[in-house]
């Protein structure tokens, strides 16, 4: 299977953000870092290859949604030469009505 380049769109940068903030307040800023260096190891080294991954068609978008530590839901599209991460959606918020971009 081809390698691709993963990126991160405006939208998902912000939901890293979000979500490093929100597990700061809870958990304490080292337990928000490392959680975060293991989901962007996870995006950077295996979405590129969704096992279990969803299909849907949002918007008329075809999408790949991928769930994480069982507490994450990454939304992405794969194109020809790169993955692209559109959102990242933390403990059972509704990822189906947030990819519009």
């Amino acid at each position: 299977m081809k390698r691709r380049r993963v990126e991160i769109s405006e939208r998902a940068g912000g939901d890293l953000f979000a979500l490093y903030d929100w597990v700061a307040e809870a958990s304490g800023p080292p337990t928000a870092l490392a959680d975060i260096e293991r989901l962007e190891a996870y995006a950077g080294d295996s979405i590129w290859l969704p096992k279990g991954a969803v299909y849907v068609r949002i918007s008329g978008r075809a999408c790949c949604v991928v769930g994480f530590e069982r507490r994450v839901a990454i939304a992405f599209v794969v194109e020809d030469d790169r993955v692209v991460i559109l959102r990242i959606f933390y403990g059972g918020q509704d990822w189906s009505e947030g990819l519009d971009e």
